[in-house]
């Protein structure tokens, strides 16, 4: 469906995007179309795979996390189980909320969240250097 997608499709997208909780009334109302087909190609959408999750988005400061840092790594070896090893380990800490591998000189991007400075410097000292590699 990914090719299919039309001007309709693409709105129901921008506005779900911007508000995952709106009615099918609201949403249909937005993208210029009556509820039932709206909710046909909703559902279209979700089967396809288009849509595939809804979710919250949080506010880190209001969870007492406002710190992001982006940290780039490279590892001493880029063996795929390295590289797995790698990706096994950092997906067990809460700080690390986005990890991406990456092509070039680096081999991964991380974003990290932290109360502070200082709780970003343990997060250091304390998981990321005592990595192995």
């Amino acid at each position: 469906m990914g090719d299919a997608l039309d001007a309709i499709d693409r709105k129901i997208l921008a506005a779900l995007q911007a508000d995952g909780r709106t009615t099918m009334q609201e949403l249909a109302e937005k993208v210029g179309l009556s509820v039932s087909p709206c909710h046909r190609r909703v559902k279209l959408l979700e089967k396809s795979g288009v849509i595939n999750r809804y979710m919250a988005q949080v506010d880190q400061t209001a969870v007492g996390l406002p710190v992001s840092v982006f940290i780039s790594i490279k590892l001493a070896r880029q063996k795929e189980e390295d590289l797995t090893r790698f990706a096994r380990a950092i997906s067990k800490w809460d700080e690390v909320l986005e990890c991406y591998l990456m092509t070039g000189n680096r081999d991964y991007l991380l974003r990290v969240v932290a109360a502070d400075l200082a709780a970003y410097e343990a997060f250091l000292k304390n998981k990321l250097t005592r990595l192995d590699g």
